[in-house]
């Protein structure tokens, strides 16, 4: 959605119907993601992709379908190793795609709400119905502290509305099934829940050529950015085009007074044990999911034996990345942002670090036969 959220608003704005379709649940190595999403309007014209071209044409008609009268329904495609390939792909997958139209002034009205939320980078969450007794398509839009709209009951709407702040506050898309009333560990309604959450934060700590580098590929992974060091001559915008915002305050304090959640990733580049030490008992107060430290590790030994002076014990030692980053024989600033980026990404999905050479079944975790490549490693 975030892709084409410009281009959603305008034709919200504009009054041009459209169809919506957005891909719902995926099976195997599918081009997108839960959430894609691909518009057509009234004239023909088209945004956003599913699947990278290859079940395109047909979703097309589909949408066209749906816009000229047709109700809401969930279309499924199947994509065959040959139309992967001809994609980019090593194997073929199955994507799910809710398809339903915003041809009324009312529909467009409520879901440009939702974008306005998303593009102020505010939590919501839009829960569908999929399939079961309740109406396919209808919607409900969650907030922190309110709703808008119904899936058919006030006991679906309840507990989908309970389920959909969870999801929000943990950053997940995911399919919930409920009983007609809203009664869980039944399989009666399927319902789509699409978070929007705020972009994941990335605290850089320390002023240097390491941390401009990680600066840009945080905001190139999609994180909030934000350097922070106490040296105004090295704490400047210009030093850090690319980050959010740039905070010349001692890294502990600055780190106390600002918000942490289980998806922030912490990385201290200071290289200053001044600094490290108090601004690391910080950290590991917060509920932050990664905290990567440079140095090396004679450096880190020197660390540890501060913190545990400090009083920090073995199981909270534990959550430091450090040396921080993946043995990629990094070098340049920009190798070594690569190598924490990829350890950063190793902690959020549960990856091994591991040449995917080296292992067979699915490539993509939490999917069935994934195991190690037999033979000597």
């Amino acid at each position: 959605m975030r892709d084409i959220l410009p281009d959603l608003r305008a034709r919200c704005a504009d009054g041009t119907p459209f169809a919506l379709a957005t891909v719902v649940a995926v099976h195997g190595s599918a081009p997108r993601d839960p959430g894609a999403v691909l518009a057509v309007d009234a004239a023909g014209r088209v945004a956003g992709s599913v699947s990278g071209g290859c079940v395109e044409g047909d979703l097309y008609e589909v949408a066209r379908e749906v816009l000229a009268g047709a109700a809401p329904r969930v279309v499924s495609y199947g994509i065959s190793d040959d139309e992967a390939f001809g994609i980019g792909l090593t194997c073929g997958g199955t994507i799910d795609v809710l398809v339903r139209a915003y041809a009324a002034e009312a529909e467009r009205h409520d879901l440009a709400a939702v974008l306005d939320l998303i593009a102020a980078g505010l939590p919501v969450a839009e829960a569908t119905v999929l399939s079961g007794p309740a109406e396919t398509g209808a919607r409900l839009v969650v907030r922190p502290t309110s709703t808008l709209g119904t899936l058919g009951t006030e006991g679906l709407d309840a507990a989908v509305t309970d389920d959909a702040r969870r999801l929000l506050a943990q950053g997940r898309t995911e399919i919930r099934w409920y009983g007609a009333s809203g009664r869980r560990r039944a399989r009666e309604v399927a319902v789509f829940v699409r978070t929007y959450a705020p972009p994941p934060r990335m605290l850089v700590f320390g002023a240097i050529d390491h941390a401009a580098a990680t600066a840009r590929i945080g905001s190139f992974l999609g994180y909030r950015v934000t350097v922070c060091d106490a040296r105004p001559a090295f704490a400047t915008r210009e030093r850090f085009p690319t980050a959010d915002e740039v905070v010349r305050a001692r890294p502990h304090t600055y780190l106390e007074s600002t918000e942490v959640d289980a998806r922030t990733a912490i990385c201290v580049l200071t290289h200053d044990a001044g600094f490290d030490v108090p601004l690391l008992l910080a950290a590991l107060r917060t509920p932050a999911g990664y905290i990567g430290v440079m140095g090396s590790r004679r450096t880190h030994r020197d660390r540890l034996a501060r913190l545990r002076a400090a009083g920090v014990d073995e199981d909270h030692l534990a959550r430091l990345a450090a040396p921080v980053g993946l043995d990629l024989g990094a070098r340049t600033p920009e190798e070594t942002a690569v190598s924490i980026a990829a350890e950063i990404i190793q902690h959020r999905r549960g990856g091994t670090g591991r040449p995917l050479g080296e292992l067979t079944g699915s490539i993509h975790h939490g999917e069935p036969g994934r195991r190690e490549a037999p033979g000597p490693r």
